[in-house]
């Protein structure tokens, strides 16, 4: 461990730090809700909700689930793909060979095995961490579709809108999950500059935040959202 920290320079101490430090506040942005400008994440929310209002008094319901398994489906093929990230990059911490002869291809300075596989690792934490919440989330789709068969088929029973309501909320929560493995996928493609150097880690992240902050803030389809709830909330 120590004689991993010697091979770290000060430059890579700071793009680390500007890595860690722009994850933890993109993803505290991007998940609270604000008046001034709400995320497409927040926004989101109301439609959620929304929908579980209209599954109470949709007949027949076949569309609602099968809205939900196309969203499982898609946990799905990112959950597999995380694991086959995990699977290339323990492979290339037994062997850095493959890394050793790229970067003579680019002309890049060699790098101690050690500290290659250090970088290696610091790009498996993301990918590891979006399996995990690739795998949270998909479960907690599935109590959403148990909590939505349970809601009654009466309209006007005393427990239809509470229950629905209920599936809204761990709706929201699974695709907060969701939406957090997503971003994981975008953090470790990012991370990948450090394979290159500190500079290229910290410009490597800066267009990831770059491109999450443009998606989530200020993307077409996020004019299209707000459309659709500025008769509900005249302050969105």
């Amino acid at each position: 461990m120590l004689e991993i920290l010697s091979l770290i320079t000060p430059a890579d101490y700071a793009a680390l730090g500007f890595t860690l430090a722009g994850v933890v506040l993109l993803q505290t942005l991007i998940e609270r809700p604000n008046r001034w400008r709400p995320s497409v994440t927040v926004l989101m929310r109301a439609y959620r909700r929304d929908w579980m209002r209209e599954f109470v008094t949709r007949q027949p319901r076949m569309y609602d689930a099968t809205v939900l398994d196309g969203l499982r489906q898609g946990i799905t093929f990112y959950a597999s793909t995380c694991m086959l990230a995990l699977g290339g990059g323990l492979a290339l911490l037994g062997d850095t060979q493959p890394l050793e002869g790229l970067a003579h291809s680019f002309a890049l300075p060699d790098a101690p095995a050690l500290l290659t596989k250090a970088k290696i690792l610091f790009v498996l934490a993301f990918v590891v961490n979006g399996f995990l919440k690739f795998v949270w989330a998909h479960r907690l789709f599935g109590y959403c579709s148990i909590l939505m068969a349970s809601v009654p088929n009466d309209p006007d029973h005393p427990h239809a809108m509470t229950r629905a309501m209920q599936a809204a909320e761990v709706n929201i929560t699974a695709a907060k999950n969701y939406n957090r493995g997503l971003r994981s996928v975008y953090f470790a493609i990012g991370a990948l500059g450090w394979l290159v150097g500190p500079l290229g880690l910290a410009l490597a992240m800066a267009m990831t935040f770059a491109t999450l902050i443009r998606r989530e803030f200020i993307s077409q389809s996020r004019v299209a959202i707000v459309a659709g709830l500025k008769d509900q909330d005249p302050m969105v």
